[in-house]
């Protein structure tokens, strides 16, 4: 019985993989090195030209501290992205952006509570002045 091919949902997951791996500034050899696959075969997990198993995605979350299904969220559900982005593939490109990464490394170094309430709050004001809704949007997201 012939595996089956992938899809573009295994390249969606590899995309997710991919961008959490740079936000925390892992290398593909890190990864692979962690959970026991050489690093050819992260970049093909990445690209979408391999699937990944049940149990080795399991693996792979572990090792980059998200849950599994971090890995299959849709990004094209209303959200605050779709104030900047035409779907999935525009967020998932700004996720690996290294605009992205530097910005998320640089919040999770601040430590206080309330310095990040306040860059998030720039963040809004900033927002808000090309989209004057942002705050509807977030907290419809959030519940708040």
């Amino acid at each position: 019985m012939k595996a089956k091919s992938p899809t573009s949902i295994d390249a969606y997951v590899g995309s997710r993989v991919r961008a959490r791996r740079k936000v925390l500034r892992l290398s593909q050899v890190g990864l692979a090195e962690r959970i026991g696959v050489t690093f050819q075969q992260i970049q093909k997990y990445e690209k979408g030209t391999n699937r990944i198993g049940a149990g080795r995605l399991q693996s792979i979350a572990e090792t980059l501290g998200v849950p599994v299904q971090f890995f299959f969220e849709d990004d094209t559900e209303p959200t605050t992205y779709s104030l900047v982005s035409n779907g999935r593939d525009d967020v998932n490109a700004f996720l690996a952006s290294k605009d992205a990464q530097a910005l998320n490394r640089a919040f999770m170094a601040i430590e206080s509570p309330a310095i990040r309430q306040k860059l998030v709050a720039l963040a809004k004001s900033l927002a808000r002045d090309t989209h004057p809704e942002i705050d509807d949007i977030i907290h419809s997201e959030t519940g708040a």
